[in-house]
């Protein structure tokens, strides 16, 4: 029997139709403690996984300026890039209302008073905003067409000299992938490789 697809509520829905079954993650990472709450229909309910602990691990942030986490899912990422720079301004989307929620509540959970979360597809929320760094661990599941739309739209989003640093598996978009990063910024570099992953760098010149 076919499956009814309108049913299934993906990392990226909207607005998750599942109960949400909650869940705490505890970790400890470059030597700082953050404590995040989830729930299903949510990315990564159980644990940090290892791409965005990755990103977290290897991300190079600015001195100074603003941050973008695009597709935050609970707020590892951002929230990490906040508590590890304070002097930062950080700006966290997502289009999933749950994974708002969620970050809304880990910023007060970790403290965190130099950082915002906004609900909305990808940059529709900050159209009129510029960043310093754009960090993403993109929502692979919806599709290569739309991982390489948060890649070619990162320019217009990026002061000069801003950088998009984004997590993918290695083996996921390949030349594909690497190719967007060249199309949209004339260059890209891998930061890391760990686990089947690598972060990927590119900056507006």
């Amino acid at each position: 029997m076919a499956r009814n697809l309108k049913t299934v509520d993906h990392y990226f829905t909207a607005n998750p139709k599942s109960k949400p079954r909650y869940g705490l993650i505890k970790a400890c990472i470059c030597g700082r403690y953050l404590e995040f709450l989830t729930a299903s229909g949510v990315f990564s309910k159980h644990r940090i996984d290892p791409g965005t602990r990755l990103l977290i691990e290897s991300m190079v942030l600015p001195k100074e300026g603003s941050i973008l986490d695009l597709g935050c899912g609970y707020g590892a990422v951002g929230i990490a890039a906040a508590v590890f720079n304070p002097h930062l301004h950080v700006v966290l989307v997502d289009p999933n209302s749950r994974a708002v929620t969620l970050t809304k509540h880990n910023l007060q959970r970790n403290s965190v008073d130099n950082a915002e979360v906004k609900h909305g597809c990808f940059y529709s929320p900050v159209k009129d905003l510029s960043f310093n760094c754009v960090l993403s661990n993109p929502p692979v599941s919806a599709g290569m067409d739309t991982v390489k739309l948060m890649i070619t739209e990162a320019p217009q989003h990026l002061v000069p000299g801003g950088v998009l640093q984004m997590v993918l598996r290695s083996k996921i978009g390949g030349k594909r992938i690497l190719t967007s990063f060249k199309d949209a910024f004339g260059n890209v570099e891998i930061l890391s490789r760990q686990s089947g992953y690598r972060v990927l760098s590119a900056t507006r010149e």
